[in-house]
């Protein structure tokens, strides 16, 4: 069985100042959705669900899914703020989406195959799409599991500011123990990786292994999704910010069963500011002439 890929793509790119799954960054004026599904494919998923706004309808089904669906299956679902329990009103102040975790669960009814998670706006490299399709196409779809492609640090940094990571601590056999959020995480002038907790900076490793969305789970996983879903709104419903994260997910499955970290050897791209724009187009122009990508990857 074929293993299907989430993308999460209703985000608002608050930080970037646009929609980041819709700009163009490779020598032919492709996305970054472009790569991930190119690679996607290649590694042996088989269809792809898109998680978007409904007022980008329009923009993804000419720049993507009349392009894709020549070469895979596409689907696609709305995350909106309005996807909550029927007794609930959405808060008349609220404007972002309820978080990643929501993103994913509404991708449930198309999704009855192991399945991979990504941020629309993250480019994570071939090899770590073909780490991940093995080991999901191995799983019994039937049985609740999950995996986490983890990241080194020092490979997940920003050139132009702070970046939030999901700070992994595994066991000796490399299963996840949990995931921490760190935020304004970035390289200082003395070559040490800081992040910031109150008014400390606190090091971090280079090689320690970070959490970049890049997560894998058998379809029973959404049946826990919408039971944290549920607690969440129940208990942060008013808070006009809070949101429902993917990891909690994972973290949850994690005390009651192994979840493997799988290191991941590629060098994240992505675009947290409108700075790292133009690094990230020489990274993909330098693949290309390394013949990793063709000139024109559709």
């Amino acid at each position: 069985m074929k293993p299907t890929l989430v993308v999460l793509a209703a985000g608002m790119g608050s930080r970037y100042g646009g929609l980041k799954q819709l700009d163009s960054f490779g020598p032919s004026g492709e996305t970054i959705i472009d790569y991930s599904v190119y690679d996607a494919m290649k590694a042996g998923f088989g269809k792809v669900v898109f998680v978007i706004r409904k007022h980008l309808l329009d923009d993804f089904q000419s720049i993507y899914f009349e392009k894709y669906a020549k070469h895979i299956e596409i689907e696609y679902v709305f995350q909106e703020l309005d996807n909550i329990p029927d007794n609930l009103t959405v808060p008349s102040e609220r404007v972002k989406p309820w978080g990643t975790g929501h993103a994913v669960l509404v991708a449930a009814d198309k999704v009855h195959e192991p399945f991979a998670v990504i941020n629309g706006d993250d480019f994570y490299g071939a090899g770590s799409f073909d780490i991940t399709a093995k080991h999901l196409s191995a799983l019994d779809p039937k049985k609740l599991d999950a995996a986490l492609i983890g990241f080194h640090l020092n490979n997940t940094l920003s050139e132009h500011g702070y970046v939030s990571r999901g700070v992994c601590e595994v066991n000796d056999k490399q299963d996840l123990i949990s995931i921490t959020e760190r935020t304004k995480i970035s390289r200082e002038q003395d070559g040490q990786i800081y992040f910031q907790e109150g008014e400390l900076k606190m090091p971090l490793l280079e090689d320690q292994t970070v959490s970049m969305n890049l997560m894998g789970f058998t379809p029973p996983a959404f049946e826990l999704m919408k039971g944290q879903f549920e607690v969440f709104i129940k208990n942060h419903y008013e808070e006009l910010k809070s949101e429902f994260y993917i990891p909690k997910v994972l973290d949850e499955i994690a005390r009651n069963q192994p979840v493997p970290v799988l290191r991941s050897p590629e060098k994240w791209l992505g675009v947290t500011y409108k700075e790292d724009k133009p690094v990230v187009m020489t990274k993909l122009q330098e693949l290309t002439n390394a013949g990793v990508y063709p000139s024109k990857l559709w």
